[in-house]
């Protein structure tokens, strides 16, 4: 008999928890599973609950890669696969003056195409003019920074209106200190050849037709899928006990002790600062090095907004680019974005504030209604008068990649002592996928420790 604690019960803790039970079925090791989740609830960050008449609007992510398996996959596994459904084909902007359309042909905000960059009004004629040097440019070595390859290749204004405004918006970060290398699109693009525009171009033409959605989502929120996830995982044995924080870890032995509780293998699903003071005594080089893991917070504002304007169908909303951001950095139009989010008492409008480098915790609940309302009413003009709203708050809720990363990573599992486990967006990857992908592997690597 083996015991596995698995400690958190976000995306991927269930994860890891629920990989573990499936591989001990027809193996010879004889595997308990425990997940211990802190807080009242399961799922982290994916949160749904009911707002302005509708039954479930999220909180936080509302939507999972469909491209990459793993998450359409697993929500299959766990009977969600007629409950899935895809955006509208609504179409998203950048607001710099006015709303104006993303230029075709990117590749997370990388330009494959000079001629449709060129008809584009988000850039300026100097700003379209040097991003077409870029085939003619020498190879610069970007240092594993985003921003600096896009900024020698391209020029600032790409950097600033296309790349970092989407792929900052995903992050929540400041892509001229964000890994180059953790982002594996982009990363294949300057690995690939001397000018990145021509690697794009390459791999758009390469790249097979695209079927299906490019996104997912259950109807019943992202919230149904952690839970269907925790309802499979303890059909299969899965001790799961939420309320529970794990407050201190002792090696015992070859084995560890959590709260006194005998474990043969520990798996740290928390964030890397949660994680930190918990290995302080067990492991404290690793403990070190996760201290020093940067977060971004940022708040959710979700507005009702009744007598929605004609001129803005057809959007799913815009991004706000860093040289002009105020507070808010994005804003999500949510009924022309999810169909099954209409009939309720208004627009479902949710709108973000808040990244790396511009903190939004400390403001209280009507300074963020303020500037929520106050600035995209301003961006789009609207004097918006919501019906209803709701603020979500996530303190630290996305660990920055700061350049070569890996190498961080490496050091930190280096220094964990046998038997101990950490996995989760800290670490290998941001995004639903990436982390049922690492759960999924770190399950793996606990089953192969402990069958030894």
């Amino acid at each position: 008999m083996r015991r596995v604690l698995v400690v958190g019960g976000g995306i991927t803790g269930l994860s890891t928890a629920l990989a573990l039970a499936e591989y001990d079925a027809g193996r010879d090791v004889d595997v308990v599973v425990e997940l211990r989740e802190a807080a009242p609830r399961l799922g982290g960050k994916l949160h749904t609950t009911p707002f302005a008449g509708l039954p479930a609007v999220d909180e936080g992510g509302d939507a999972f890669l469909a491209r990459v398996p793993h998450a359409a996959e697993l929500a299959v596994a766990v009977g969600l696969g007629d409950a899935l459904t895809s955006p509208t084909g609504a179409t998203a902007a950048v607001w710099l003056d006015g709303l104006h359309p993303i230029p075709e042909g990117l590749l997370l905000g990388v330009p494959s195409d000079i001629l449709r960059l060129s008809r584009s009004r988000l850039l300026s004629v100097r700003g379209k003019l040097r991003a077409a040097l870029e085939p003619v440019l020498p190879r610069r070595d970007p240092g594993d920074s985003i921003g600096a390859l896009v900024r020698g290749r391209f020029g600032d204004e790409v950097q600033e209106r296309l790349v970092d405004a989407l792929v900052g918006s995903i992050y929540a970060a400041d892509t001229d200190r964000f890994s180059l290398a953790m982002v594996p699109q982009l990363a294949a693009l300057a690995e690939r050849g001397r000018s990145v525009l021509l690697s794009a171009r390459a791999l758009r033409a390469a790249a097979p037709p695209a079927t299906g959605p490019l996104f997912l989502a259950p109807t019943g929120g992202m919230s149904a899928f952690a839970d269907a996830i925790a309802a499979t995982a303890a059909a299969r044995g899965v001790v799961i006990t939420t309320s529970c924080p794990v407050t201190a870890l002792d090696a015992d032995g070859g084995s560890w002790r959590a709260d006194g509780d005998g474990f043969d293998a520990v798996v740290l699903a928390t964030p890397a600062a949660t994680t930190a003071p918990l290995l302080a005594a067990a492991a404290p080089d690793a403990a070190r090095l996760m201290a020093m893991m940067d977060h971004a917070g940022v708040v959710l504002v979700t507005l009702a907004v009744p007598g929605w304007p004609a001129r803005l169908a057809g959007r799913s909303g815009y991004l706000v680019p860093k040289p002009v951001q105020q507070t808010v950095t994005a804003a999500s139009f949510g009924s022309q974005k999810w169909a099954h989010w209409r009939g309720g008492e208004g627009e479902v409008v949710r709108i973000s504030l808040g990244r790396d480098g511009l903190r939004v915790d400390d403001l209280d609940d009507d300074t963020v209604i303020d500037r929520a309302v106050t600035e995209v009413g301003r961006h789009i003009g609207l004097d918006l008068q919501p019906g209803a709203v709701r603020i979500s708050r996530w303190p630290s809720a996305f660990p920055q990649y700061r350049p070569h990363h890996r190498d961080w990573l490496a050091r930190v599992r280096a220094a964990l002592p046998l038997g101990m486990y950490v996995t989760g967006a800290s670490y290998d990857g941001i995004g639903i996928p990436a982390c049922i992908a690492q759960g999924q592997a770190t399950a793996a690597a606990v089953i192969a420790g402990i069958a030894r």
